[in-house]
């Protein structure tokens, strides 16, 4: 006879719920948002200080060494989240939430207050579209994920080529195919981690885990669709 709490027969443990799952995709989100807002928060911080200001960009030792104290953590977090606590990963988390918001703040010293703030909200839009869409759609999107991936390797070189060209050309066109990519990597990664998270027969440290590397992967989607719209809808003081 079948009882309310289900159990894995292989395991010998309970099977999550589908209430479970759907409140683990759900801090995924959550979690996403913090990050956002201390991100947020840190870059308006900075931004309002000629000290920090100062300190950051006045340096090239202590702006490079943020930006590779960034590298540092993605990597680290992605690569061996499985191997730390949860609690020392939301910490990373947090800790690249404020590093690069920090960094960030040169987006304030570049474009006016109001066109970032219209860029963020038509940001948040499009995000959220694409992040439905990947939701809700029965098509497998691992295709386009592919040449998401692909396309944003082909980015970073010739972001990398064109510090030395410095060709104007180049910088509007990899912004431009930056805005398609981003645009599709968050449907893709959306369809990913709902598939990951919902599909888990278990909810415990491990899926949270991968539901706050997840949240990781919508955030850099964000951010980074974020500053390619912000090069073609901001208006420079």
């Amino acid at each position: 006879m079948e009882t309310s709490t289900n159990y894995s027969k292989t395991a010998g443990v309970r099977r999550a719920d589908k209430s479970e799952n759907t409140t683990l995709f759900r801090n995924v989100y959550l979690w996403m948002t913090m990050a956002l807002f201390i991100t947020g928060a840190t870059a308006l911080t900075v931004s309002d200080s000629p000290t920090l200001l100062n300190a950051i960009f006045g340096s090239k030792v202590a702006f490079f060494g943020l930006i590779i104290a960034e590298l540092a953590l993605v990597i680290i977090l992605s690569s061996f989240i499985f191997r730390m606590s949860f609690l020392t990963a939301t910490l990373m988390f947090i800790a690249y939430s404020i590093l690069n918001g920090a960094t960030l703040a040169s987006i304030f010293l570049l474009y006016t207050a109001s066109s970032i703030a219209s860029t963020f909200f038509v940001t948040a839009g499009t995000f959220g579209a694409m992040a439905l869409f990947g939701y809700f759609t029965k098509r497998d999107l691992s295709g386009i994920g592919n040449m998401g991936y692909m396309a944003l390797i082909g980015i970073i070189i010739a972001t990398v080529v064109n510090l030395f060209l410095r060709s104007e050309t180049m910088m509007w066109v990899i912004t431009y195919i930056g805005v398609l990519v981003f645009v599709a990597l968050t449907a893709y990664d959306t369809q990913k981690i709902k598939k990951m998270v919902m599909n888990a027969e278990v909810v415990d440290e491990s899926t949270q885990k991968i539901a706050l590397l997840g949240s990781l992967t919508l955030y850099l989607d964000f951010i980074n669709l974020f500053l390619y719209l912000l090069r073609i809808l901001g208006s420079r003081k």
